[in-house]
């Protein structure tokens, strides 16, 4: 007899722990997952365990997927000011001298028992907290709170570029500057400066000739990330160092073809020719293999990931889960267009990883929550409606 009313309610718990699940996100993630699985036994199966790590961090990334779409949006509404004034708070610890971890003349990590990079916290906190300021001052917004919110995203932006790590600066800024937009910024606002960097792009494509000359110094930027810029726009000017990434990124893409070499048949992979391979370049050593319809497949499952991320932001019942989900979705654009970009030739190299594809766990991980965030804005709906 207790048998026969224990089913049920077996059955009801499932049902209201998986029932929240958006089911056309989580095919897109599945799509992606294997996509990754497949890229990385190619690149990573003579390269250590990072085959084996990849499938662990996958795991961690869709184990966290699952925690978060546990959690209420309300819950993460609260959570928003502790998690942005926590990796705030580490990030400044990770500045000051003799504490933070330098790897490759860069300060990015903290040894708290395990090492961490603080600035991974920032990818979520950040549009969590402009999100909880934007729906505290819902129907009463003006030029002041933009102002405010402005400062709260530069801050951590500054203390990241300083690290220096442009790529999680880049993504941290990206995250945030959707949430403004999506807030309500005003087309006054944003296009005086599209247009301004626009300009200042050919400025620089039209006087590289000049600017990119030794001893020539650059306002703003450090000296690797002007000599990036300038192996950018002329690769050919330092082929064996900084262009050397680029330039044998570009001919693996090339060399795939329509239908790629094939899977693990590579030359340009498994010849080494591919600086990082298996983790920033994976798109080069992808479409070497796969061609350009495994580059489709990848942009089609991007795509309607992306789509579907702004569908249950659109759908979103308040200020804070749409504005949420709308910057954690197109925070997934910027890692593939960035990504793709750098390795394609069309963006400076800057280390953001390819998401579910390239090895890396903490960036995995942050991926993994913010899908979760998304699939709890979307589990939040339903109940709604229910």
């Amino acid at each position: 007899m207790n048998t026969a009313f224990d089913q049920p309610s077996r059955w009801l718990s499932l049902r209201r722990i998986f029932g929240g699940f958006d089911g056309p996100l989580f095919l897109a993630v599945l799509v992606l997952a294997t996509i990754g699985l497949v890229a990385m036994y190619s690149a990573g199966y003579d390269h250590g365990t990072r085959f084996v790590d990849h499938v662990r961090n996958m795991g961690l990334a869709l184990a966290m997927l699952f925690l978060a779409s546990q959690v209420p949006p309300q819950k993460l509404q609260q959570l928003a000011v502790p998690l942005y004034l926590l990796g705030l708070a580490l990030l400044l610890v990770t500045a000051l001298p003799g504490i933070g971890v330098t790897k490759k003349g860069a300060t990015r990590w903290l040894n708290v028992g395990v090492v961490i990079q603080p600035s991974e916290i920032l990818k979520i906190a950040m549009p969590l907290m402009l999100a909880w300021w934007f729906q505290k001052r819902e129907g009463q917004l003006r030029v002041l709170d933009f102002v405010i919110a402005g400062i709260l995203l530069l801050l951590p932006v500054a203390l990241v570029v300083k690290q220096p790590d442009l790529g999680t600066a880049l993504l941290i800024l990206a995250s945030g500057i959707y949430v403004i937009f999506f807030a309500g910024l005003s087309w006054k606002l944003v296009l005086p400066v599209l247009v301004l960097g626009g300009v200042a792009v050919a400025a620089v494509v039209l006087t590289q000739d000049r600017i990119c000359q030794p001893g020539v110094t650059w306002p703003l930027l450090r000296e690797y990330q002007q000599h990036r810029i300038c192996t950018l726009l002329d690769p050919s000017t330092d082929p064996l160092g900084k262009g050397f990434h680029i330039i044998q990124g570009m001919i693996a893409i090339g060399s795939g073809g329509l239908s790629g070499k094939g899977f693990m048949q590579g030359t340009q992979t498994h010849l080494e020719f591919i600086p990082e391979r298996t983790t920033d370049f994976i798109f080069a050593a992808f479409s070497e293999e796969f061609g350009l319809a495994g580059v489709v497949t990848l942009l089609l499952a991007f795509t309607f990931l992306i789509f579907r991320g702004l569908m249950i932001a659109a759908e979103a019942p308040t200020v804070f889960t749409r504005l949420l989900a709308g910057a954690v979705t197109l925070s997934f654009f910027t890692y593939a267009f960035v990504n793709m970009g750098m390795v394609s030739g069309i963006l400076p190299v800057v280390g953001v990883p390819l998401p579910f594809v390239s090895y890396g766990g903490t960036a995995m991980v942050s991926l993994g929550l913010g899908l979760g965030i998304l699939m709890s804005v979307a589990r939040s709906r339903r109940l709604m409606q229910s």
